[in-house]
């Protein structure tokens, strides 16, 4: 039987979601010498929110069904905040192509999530998947060691936040039943934001410190791959699946790693992107599904 196919609105949604979580990759690496990684979490989430405020307004929507609240808070928590963070503090070790990489392997763990969670199941070309893409972990992990055990901190530091991620995305399904795109979205960004508050008088040193480019940059990833990408794609999850919509960020190192080659001169190491094609492999071989035998054809007896 062939699963539904998925909207071409929720394609064009996921592509616009791709390309700017992709350029968060390099705004994160830019911005990463004057923010820390907390307050730079909380700058992203508090332009990201006043965005997404104004938009629920516009849009006369308000408090999502009490339904909902479980998974906005979980994924609010574990992706809006503690993936923010993570992420941020891996990139200030490793450059913005290998980050990327190693966060994809989210897709694979979103699938292993969803069959401890949501009972569907371990078929045998997940775990397979998982085992390649961890085994690419490892390499990219290798690849990174000449660094010193600061690069290895930020492979792992990465390995973190695509761990939030996909319990993020398996939070957020659910949720989406019974709130909108935007409701989902407006209130996992606020409750990541009040989740980094701690990091508020950092913030504010660093801002004071931070040259005006870098500033306007936190700005960007906060209106842009947070309130515009985040809602776009909460918009295609509900619109499809949890792990269709994870094989979709299959494209987003590649972008990342032409970007962050364009605007910082950064190329991962060619054994880092060996470990991150393994990492897209076994996310490759999670998604997959064996292919149907062929009907055997019946052929009449001669008369």
């Amino acid at each position: 039987m062939n699963s539904p196919r998925v909207p071409g609105a929720a394609v064009v949604a996921a592509s616009v979601t791709v390309v700017l979580w992709a350029s968060a990759f390099v705004g994160i690496r830019a911005a990463a010498p004057h923010f820390s990684p907390g307050s730079l979490a909380l700058g992203r989430l508090l332009a990201g929110s006043v965005v997404l405020v104004a938009f629920l307004a516009i849009r006369r929507q308000g408090l999502p069904p009490r339904a909902a609240w479980p998974g906005i808070i979980i994924s609010g928590v574990l992706w809006f905040g503690l993936y923010m963070v993570a992420l941020n503090w891996g990139e200030e070790l490793v450059d913005a192509g290998t980050a990327a990489m190693v966060v994809n392997v989210g897709p694979a763990l979103m699938a292993l999530l969803a069959g401890w969670l949501l009972n569907e199941g371990f078929p045998p070309r997940l775990l397979a998947g998982i085992a390649v893409s961890f085994a690419g972990a490892v390499v990219v992990g290798l690849s990174m060691s000449g660094g010193g055990q600061s690069s290895v901190l930020g492979v792992l530091l990465c390995l973190v936040a695509a761990i939030t991620y996909a319990a993020g995305v398996v939070a957020q399904k659910p949720a989406l039943k019974h709130a909108s795109a935007l409701q989902a979205t407006t209130f996992g960004c606020l409750i990541g934001a009040v989740a980094c508050l701690p990091f508020a008088g950092r913030l504010v040193d660093d801002i004071a410190s931070a040259p005006m480019s870098a500033t306007l940059n936190v700005i960007y990833l906060g209106v842009f791959p947070t309130a515009i990408a985040f809602t776009t794609w909460a918009y295609a999850l509900a619109r499809s699946t949890a792990g269709k919509m994870g094989s979709t960020t299959y494209a987003v190192p590649v972008v990342v790693i032409l970007l962050s080659w364009v605007l910082l001169d950064e190329v991962p190491r060619a054994l880092a992107i060996a470990g991150g094609a393994l990492c897209l492999a076994g996310v490759a071989v999670s998604r997959s599904r064996p292919r149907k035998p062929a009907p055997e054809r019946v052929t009449s007896p001669h008369r």
